[in-house]
Formats: C-alpha cells, sequence, structure tokens
C-alpha cells in the first residue's frame, strides 16, 4: 500500500502498521485492558442516525468555527500526542506545518520531541499546549513561562493521567521512550529499515520540555506508565487547576472531562473549555466513551463555556454528529499519527485534506451551508 491508496482513517492505519516496528506501532494503536473503551470511541457514533435536509443551496459551504477565541478553518483539530518523532522523524514540525496549511489547531504535548520555541517559528496557525502537572515545581513553572512566551493560544490541563493505565500492549512488547535496543528490539527494527536508518541519522531523540529536570525518556528508558505513575503529581487537585489558570491568564481548558459535575468544577475556576477525553481509551478502560457523554455535558455547561468531543473520530460524519450534538469542535490524535508514521507532513496533509473534503460533502448532503446549520434536529438515536 502507497500513500495514493490512502483514502481514509484506517488506510492510514495499515500503511503505518506496515511502516513501523510492531512496538512503535502498538503504542499509538493500543489502549488499556481489555480495549473495551477505545472500541466504543469510534463504536458510539454508530448508534446516532443522520437526517438530512434537501433544496437548501449548498453550493457554498462555510466550515469555520470559533474555539477558545479563535477562528479555525474546519472544526477539528489536531489533539496534542507524546514523542511524536518516535513515529516519523519528522515529528511535531510536520503536523505543525500541515495543521498551518489547513489553518486549524495544533496541540503540543509536554512529552513534545519539539520544543515550543521551534513550534512558534515554524507554525501560523493557532496553537495549544498540552500541560502535564508534575510533582516537580520550578518544572510546571518553566513549562507554563515557556508556552506563554512562544505565544501559545491554550493551555490545555491533562486531568486524566494521575497514574499510568494498564497498556498491556505495551508491556507485550516492551515499548519504552525513547526505544530500549535489545536483541528482540532489534529483530523488530531490522524488519523496518527505513523507519530505522531515519531514526538513527536524524537528530538526537530528546525531550527539550523536560530534559533539564528529568531523566525519564531523554537519557534514560522508561514507559509512559512508568512517567505518568513517578513523575505527575497524584496529589493534583482543583485548587492546583485554579491557579494554574491564574498564572496562566489565557484561554484556558480541562483536558479529560468525563462528568457533569466536573464540567460545571470547570467553569467555577474560570476554565474556557472542557475537552472531553478519555485519553482515547488509554486510560481507565470501562469508561464512558466521549460522544456518549457529549449531550449531558453540552446540556449542562455548553452555554457557559466550550465543550471540545475528543476521541474516536475517523470520519467527516463522526464530526457531524458530535457538532449537531452541541460541541463547539472535534479533535483528534490517532486521526493524524497514522498518516504521519504513514508519510510524513505529506501523510498528515492528506489525512486532513480527507477530513475537510468529508466535512465538506457530508454539511453539503446534510443540507447545511455553515456549522450553525446543525442542530439535534438532524439526529435520531437507535436506542
Amino acid at each position: 500500500m502507497k500513500l495514493d491508496n490512502c483514502h481514509n482513517i484506517n488506510s492510514f492505519r495499515h500503511l503505518a502498521k506496515k511502516k513501523l516496528p510492531s512496538p512503535i506501532f502498538n503504542y499509538i494503536d493500543g489502549a488499556a485492558d481489555d480495549e473495551v473503551t477505545y472500541k466504543r470511541n469510534t463504536k458510539s457514533f454508530d448508534d446516532v442516525d443522520l437526517v438530512p435536509n434537501v433544496l437548501r443551496g449548498v453550493e457554498d459551504v462555510d466550515l469555520t468555527t470559533t474555539v477558545f477565541g479563535k477562528k479555525i478553518s474546519m472544526p477539528i483539530y489536531c489533539a496534542p500526542t507524546a514523542v511524536q518523532r518516535l513515529f516519523h522523524f519528522e515529528g511535531e514540525r510536520a503536523v505543525a506545518k500541515a495543521a498551518s496549511k489547513f489553518g486549524t489547531m495544533f496541540g503540543v504535548s509536554s512529552l513534545s520531541t519539539v520544543s515550543v520555541e521551534e513550534i512558534e517559528k515554524i507554525s501560523n496557525s493557532p496553537k495549544m499546549f498540552q500541560f502535564y502537572f508534575h510533582k516537580d515545581r520550578s518544572l510546571n513553572k518553566e513549562l507554563l513561562e515557556r508556552a506563554k512566551n512562544s505565544n501559545f493560544d491554550v493551555l490545555a490541563l491533562t486531568v486524566d493521567t494521575i497514574t499510568g493505565g494498564n497498556r498491556e500492549r505495551d508491556l507485550r512488547t516492551g515499548f519504552t521512550i525513547p526505544p530500549r535496543l535489545t536483541f528482540e528490539s532489534m529483530m523488530e527494527f531490522a524488519l523496518k529499515p527505513s523507519w530505522f536508518l531515519n531514526h538513527i541519522t536524524s537528530s538526537p531523540f530528546e525531550l527539550p520540555h523536560l530534559q533539564n529536570y528529568v531523566k525519564e525518556g531523554t537519557n534514560t528508558v522508561t514507559s509512559i506508565g512508568e512517567y505518568f505513575s513517578t513523575m505527575l503529581d497524584q496529589n493534583m487537585s482543583w485548587k492546583d487547576a485554579e491557579q494554574l489558570n491564574s498564572k496562566w491568564g489565557g484561554q484556558f481548558a480541562l483536558k479529560g472531562v468525563m462528568s457533569v459535575d466536573d464540567a460545571k468544577k470547570a467553569i467555577d475556576i474560570g476554565c474556557s473549555a472542557v475537552i472531553i477525553s478519555n485519553h482515547g481509551g488509554r486510560q481507565l478502560d470501562g469508561s464512558r466513551a466521549p460522544f456518549d457523554q457529549l449531550t449531558e455535558i453540552v446540556d449542562a455547561v455548553g452555554d457557559k463555556i466550550d465543550v471540545i468531543c475528543e476521541g474516536g473520530i475517523k470520519r467527516g460524519t463522526h464530526v457531524l454528529k458530535a457538532l449537531s450534538l452541541g460541541a463547539k469542535a472535534c479533535s483528534g490524535g490517532r486521526m493524524y499519527l497514522y498518516a504521519l508514521a504513514a508519510a510524513g507532513q505529506k501523510g498528515v496533509e492528506k489525512a486532513l485534506s480527507i477530513m475537510r473534503n468529508e466535512i465538506e460533502r457530508d454539511m453539503k448532503l446534510m443540507g447545511c451551508k455553515k456549522i450553525s446549520d446543525l442542530s439535534r434536529k438532524n439526529l435520531r438515536f437507535k436506542y
């Protein structure tokens, strides 16, 4: 399979599987425990049907929306994801450039392999910095200051990683950051020579936001689960989130909210938005899918703050269903990570192009000329 043969998000997944060593592919593709929640994240959209209208004059369709106070060209953006240079040597550089080309937001992780300072130089689209709350308060202070000084538009505090999820695929494959060179892993890398050659000939792997404070993931091999369980502050509280928001002084979101009560508390501490997410099914298996929770959270707080639906989105129709329920926008990680692994910046650009074209085509087929035309009148629940 080649990039020209990729016509949907699932086809990028198949190509990524061909190109990546097994431990790295399964890190992207895997989730917690039995991966029930991971599968439900996409399956949940099938429980709702779209009801189209006709004869609405839809030659010109406006896909723009305003989220976090910023206008983006389509109602989906690239969610922050970690260690992208493991998947392709271009890493976050490729995604930042692709997001800028399509006029949508790009999220940068605390565990990014490219610094916020470099991202600022190569990206002219809205930018989000995803913040992990560490035990080391000096590290937290530096992360905040670097994101602010790099003119990032949004700070998103991840709140669903108090400890690492039980990611059994990573345990089976021995995935670590950076990759541990053992006889078994060398055999895997030998089966993917192009990935291995790019990995050893490109600039050294590092986590520029952490390297001055912690060894984990920079010079010493570790698992993501170990990082979450040992480096992050398990006593993080609402007071901590409120203080972080105050210090940031700009658009502030909680990423990983799944309950109405927590969405209401987010308003109380001054959040601009909540991102409904279960971390791609990678944390608590058996938790609800974001789309399943969307209605009750929108009904509770949607008139006061932006509500973002993140998780399981693979089709333009998934985006339309979430917007019809009241989400302000959607975001996705695997949506573009498979494409990054498959073909770098060209792959991400094609994935975003496919999503944009699907959304535009589906809007026309729904009889909608702009995002605000979508409503619950367009939906029917099967159950």
